[in-house]
Order: structure tokens, then sequence, then C-alpha cells
């Protein structure tokens, strides 16, 4: 490693003004991505801001019709939370298959969607679930907020301060994880909502989470395992990689995409 600033602040303004002092200057949530990008040498902020000790990012609130999440909420918190386990309890699930129990408490949700690894998990919720990404700027709708591998909306020191997601009649998320990292070789997460189906994958694209039209069209028709069976994931664009090829990859999604509605009927 090298010499660097570590701050930790209690407030988002203190955030704000460290980050506008310092061009080189690092968000520090969980730093289960950053911190270990610094120890090879591919990332050199000149300043570490801490901002886990900021008490206004860290909560869960019911609100009715949807739940809202402040971005340094870990993993396991969001698995153990009742709230989310009553109300959401395929996010609860999701979060308590991330990576192992250190990743799970050190991890936060915020950090996740902020760096969006194209195999991460959090981004499928993010887009089934119709969620609205609250920054210190503004309101991003998710289906704007991930652009492309490890690519995302945030502007120059905008800061991810919590996730709405909505509430479906039902949900299920359902993934191949890799052996060792626990990221997704495949997942594909379906939310059912009053008039739709929405069906978001991660672990397979080339340009990272993105949204299955074809199959939220046959499945906004008839919710069955029959309609799901008769779509196939292409394997054009599909990831390529030392753990499957595309079209191994395009059959794990197909097969995930099964089990979710499986679980669903």
């Amino acid at each position: 490693m090298y010499n660097f600033i570590y701050e930790k602040v209690n407030t988002i303004e203190e955030v704000e003004k460290l980050l506008n002092e310092s061009e080189e200057a690092k968000i520090l949530a969980g730093g289960q991505t950053l911190i270990p990008t610094m120890k090879q040498r591919l990332a050199s902020p000149s300043t570490l801001v801490d901002i886990s000790g900021v008490e206004e990012l860290n909560f869960i609130n019911d609100n009715g019709n949807s739940l809202t999440i402040g971005s340094t909420i870990t993993h396991h918190e969001v698995s153990s939370s009742d709230i989310v386990i009553n109300k959401i309890p395929s996010l609860a699930s999701l979060a308590e298959g991330i990576g192992d129990p250190h990743v799970r408490n050190m991890g936060t949700i915020g950090g996740s969607i902020a760096n969006n690894d194209p195999t991460a998990d959090y981004p499928t919720a993010c887009l089934s679930l119709n969620a609205k990404i609250k920054t210190n700027k503004r309101e991003i709708n998710a289906e704007d907020f991930f652009i492309g591998l490890f690519e995302t909306a945030l502007e120059e020191n905008e800061i991810v301060l919590s996730i709405e997601f909505n509430i479906p009649k039902k949900s299920s998320y359902m993934k191949f994880p890799n052996p060792a990292s626990r990221y997704a070789m495949a997942g594909v997460y379906v939310s059912v909502f009053d008039d739709t189906v929405n069906v978001a994958v991660t672990g397979a694209s080339e340009n990272g989470v993105f949204k299955w039209i074809e199959m939220e069209e046959a499945l906004s028709d008839n919710l069955s395992l029959e309609n799901a069976k008769n779509i196939k994931l292409s394997s054009e664009g599909v990831m390529s990689d030392i753990h499957a090829d595309s079209a191994y990859r395009a059959n794990l999604v197909d097969v995930m995409a099964l089990r979710a509605v499986e679980n669903l009927i």
C-alpha cells in the first residue's frame, strides 16, 4: 500500500466537504472492493472518507408500498432485517447469499450498487423491484442508474444515500454462485407486480446487469414454467472466461430463470 489520509466523518456535509477539497478522495463504506483494489495498486486515492459512522445513512424503513434502505446498511443487516424478511423475502435471501460472513458483515448495499460489478447481486434487485436510488443531488431510477461495466450514472462527488425498493406481490432470486467468490456466474431476479413481471439478470452480460425483456413479456402474459421454458437467452454478448464460456453461461441463466419462476408458482 502507500500513504493516504484517513478521515472518519459523521455527517453528509462533512463527506461533501472532503470530496470537494480533494480530486483524489474516495468514499470508504465497507471497503470490500476498494481496499483489495488499493492493495493491488489499481486505485490510489489521496484520502479515504469513511462514511460508516454517518447515522443518517444507516436505516431500513417500511413505507407501506416500498422499503427504503440506507446506503451503509450491510448485507448481513439486509438478510436479518425483520422488515425485509417480511416485506421482500427474496431481497433478504439475496443478501444472505453474498460472499462469506466477513463480506456480509462489512460490505454495504450502497457500495455494491455504486461499484456495479457485472456479477454483483443487488443490481438485479434494483432493476427487478423498480428501485430508485437517492443521492445527495437527485433521485435516479434503477433503469437509468446502471450504465455499463463498472459504470453508473453517478457524477463526480455524488453520494448514494439510500435505495427505495417497490414491494412486489411476490418475487424470487436464484443464482449459480462461483464456488470460490460466491459472485453470480448467473443470477435471475423475477418480481411480480399487479400488471407486469420484471426479470433482471446478472453475471452474464459483458455490459453488466440487464432486464430480460423477452422473458418479461412471456411471464407477464402468463406466469408459468411452460412460458419460461419457451424463452432462451442468446449467447451473443454473454461473458466468456476461465469459469464458463458464453454458451454455458447463457444456459445457466435459462436454468436460474426456471428455478426462480418455479419458486413463484
